[in-house]
């Protein structure tokens, strides 16, 4: 029984990391005199970013390298380097690892190829670097990672091709990334978009610290305030939910972008990485559970990181907006309701306040002032003022496009939005116009966002005003175990078998009975009450409407008499191999909704439940909703109130209302069940849960359970 689930997902820092962001001497073993080499980059770029710690370059064939004294080895270095990179051939990296351990080094680079991301033979080699460090109580980041960067204090232990054009800017946004080459084009391009990402951990195999350890470290560190992360795959998903949980606690968004989603991308990230990608869908659920935001491309990561460096987090995800074009509006409204954001009309006595002010202006929401604003300026702070006060939106894109850099005009639009933005703190504001980079480092000083794309916009600021919704709830539970030991059998169940042992456990199961003969099947038909359902009974037929191997509405002792005869000879044509345990009678339940639920056992994150309804809105609208276990009641409720459908549970078209109620218990409970089954459950699928109306309960009218081998 694993009763850990929450104890390992609770991150510690580890104080060694921080000799890889702020490190006070380091020893580059591989060192060049060729600025262009990997073993010459990070010395040259240090020296000429004016980097204050101790340089050691460690060449046996030089003197000096690039106008610092050179050492044959690591022994002979005058002082304990407290980090160091290794940038030599695969054979030689073992050895030198071991010589910075026997020197006290404990933070370590490696930025060598050729380990886990190659073959089963680089894989053991990584292994062999991995219990070198343990032996030491080093640190490692890499094999095969392009390195680490602090622009802050000009320390650049990385060979990134990113610096050649320039230095990152200053700014509060940190970068973790699998992929160096990709890690270092984020770099590039949020250096050209003005965007300041001073400090980057490019984690490469992972044969140490983890991208979520990286991440939970940054949590702690206070000049960052946004995490970005590019992820191919997950070798340690509970040190991943540890460090997004610890960034959600510090207040500190994290923005995703994970790749492998396809069949070939997920391939080509195991290959890269030598990690997993994962099921998509459950990696989604898990940043939402954590707090986390999802990026699906470089673009929406650096717009989402921009925006949610001003450390506004508006209090709703309403959305107003103000501009000088019509179609600008439409623009925006068509983004907003793509990405969920509400824009609710203005009250119609603030519309006809604006109206008085401006009798041809479109006043409902978005507000349309006209280019005759530029005209009479002035109007401008009546329409914002009059916006905010009416609407309070949480927040409001102000489009001006060319006209925020019109002579004049430019200057009393970026006092009057500056203005409004210190009124209304809470509030997120973005300008979308095209305006010289110095007038947009002026908004943006101010707390404004700018965008010269309103759809970008939009998708930023939908994303970044979700993040509240995403903390934990007050008095939220803290689940930490699953409970009661659950035993399950070595080999596949019958459906009885498995809904035997979900009943042990406490799950509502539909009444019936296990019958051998015709007349059993009467006899329990008769006392279960007609109509029954009847089932052949079998584990080694899981799917058994594939075969007919289900009768529905089953009324007369003849029939149950018949429908017991058709069932065997079903099985005997179509699976004569299967072991026929008998057939299932079972009362029908025909006062219920149908729904879905199930437990899949994922690689990385371990248990996951799954709820929908049942029927087209499962198998064509894949209306399901995923959660990791275990969780509560509540928290079962809010999963089953996000799916789609809903209003069909709460009583739409005249039908009673189902009892959601009975369902979040049900859900939640066979959350625990999970988890206290372990790894020897491979899923668990529940098809149909009858939801009866409301204050009647729910019942579990199928089961089947596949074990691990």
């Amino acid at each position: 029984m694993d009763t850990s689930i929450k104890d390992h997902e609770i991150f510690s820092p580890d104080a060694v990391v921080g000799a890889f962001v702020n490190p006070a001497s380091v020893a580059v073993i591989g060192a060049s005199s060729d600025a262009r080499r990997i073993g010459g980059r990070p010395i040259a770029w240090m020296r000429k970013a004016g980097y204050k710690g101790m340089v050691y370059p460690i060449n046996p064939n030089r003197d000096e390298i690039q106008g610092y004294t050179c050492y044959p080895n690591v022994a002979a270095l005058p002082q304990v380097p407290e980090a160091a990179i290794i940038a030599l051939p695969f054979k030689h990296v073992a050895p030198a690892l071991t010589e910075l351990g026997e020197k006290g080094t404990k933070a370590v680079i490696i930025f060598s190829a050729g380990f886990a991301e190659v073959d089963e033979n680089g894989a053991q080699a990584q292994a062999e670097l991995v219990a070198i460090a343990r032996e030491y109580g080093m640190r490692l980041i890499g094999p095969n990672s392009v390195g680490v960067y602090n622009a802050s204090i000009g320390w650049y232990g990385s060979f990134a091709g990113a610096f050649e054009s320039g230095w990152p800017l200053a700014g509060n946004i940190g970068i973790v990334s699998q992929s160096g080459a990709f890690g270092s084009h984020l770099v590039t391009l949020a250096r050209n978009s003005g965007l300041g990402m001073p400090l980057g951990l490019m984690t490469g195999n992972e044969a140490d610290l983890s991208v979520g350890e990286l991440i939970g470290w940054l949590a702690h560190h206070d000049p960052v305030k946004v995490i970005a992360v590019y992820l191919e795959g997950i070798k340690d998903g509970a040190s991943l939910v540890a460090g997004l949980k610890a960034a959600r606690d510090a207040g500190k968004p994290v923005i995703v972008m994970k790749v492998g989603r396809s069949e070939v991308g997920s391939e080509a990230a195991q290959s890269h990485t030598a990690s997993i990608a994962g099921d998509d869908a459950v990696f989604s659920t898990v940043l939402a559970e954590c707090g986390a935001l999802r990026a699906y491309s470089a673009q929406e990561l650096l717009d989402m990181a921009h925006v949610a460096s001003h450390g506004i987090f508006p209090q709703d995800n309403t959305l107003g907006v103000i501009s000088i074009s019509g179609g600008a509006g439409i623009l925006i409204s068509d983004a907003a309701a793509d990405h969920g954001m509400e824009m609710p009309p203005l009250p119609q006595n603030t519309q006809e306040e604006l109206r008085e002010i401006l009798p041809f202006a479109a006043c409902r929401n978005p507000v349309d002032c006209t280019a005759h604003i530029i005209n009479e300026p002035g109007l401008l702070s009546k329409f914002l003022s009059g916006m905010m006060r009416g609407g309070n939106y949480g927040s409001v894109i102000c489009f001006f496009a060319q006209s925020a850099a019109s002579p004049g005009f430019d200057t009393v639009l970026r006092d009057e939005i500056l203005a409004m933005r210190r009124q209304y703190p809470q509030s997120l504001f973005a300008l979308v116009a095209t305006v010289p980079r110095e007038s947009a480092d002026r908004y943006e000083a101010g707390g404004v966002p700018v965008f010269d794309d309103p759809t970008r916009a939009v998708t930023a600021m939908a994303a970044i005003s979700r993040y509240r919704s995403l903390m934990p709830k007050a008095g939220a539970s803290a689940l930490l175990a699953g409970g009661e030991t659950v035993s399950l059998p070595a080999q596949a169940t019958s459906e009885a078998e498995a809904k035997r042992i979900l009943a042990d456990y406490g799950l509502p199961i539909v009444q019936e009975r296990t019958c051998n003969t015709p007349d059993d099947a009467v006899a329990a038909a008769e006392s279960l009450g007609f109509p029954v359902v009847m089932k052949i009974l079998s584990p080694d037929i899981l799917h058994k409407s594939e075969i007919g191997g289900v009768i529905l509405n089953v009324r007369t002792a003849a029939e149950a008499r018949q429908a017991f005869e058709t069932l065997l000879e079903r099985a005997r044509q179509s699976a004569p191999a299967a072991r026929i345990e008998g057939v299932l009678v079972a009362q029908q339940i025909e006062n219920g909704i149908e729904c879905i639920a199930g437990i899949t056992q994922d690689p990385i994150f371990g248990p996951v439940a799954m709820f929908g309804l049942g029927g087209i809105y499962t198998e064509i609208l894949n209306d399901v909703v995923l959660r990791r276990c275990p969780f509560d009641e509540q928290q079962a409720l809010a999963m089953i109130r996000s799916i789609k459908a809903k209003a069909i549970l709460e009583g739409a078209r005249g039908r009673p209302p189902a009892d959601i109620e009975a369902a979040a218990q049900l859900l939640s409970r066979l959350s625990k069940f999970a988890v206290s089954a372990g790894k020897q459950l491979k899923s668990l699928d529940l098809n149909p849960v009858a939801l009866l109306p409301k204050g009647k309960g729910a019942v579990i009218l199928d089961a089947i359970i596949e074990v691990s081998e």
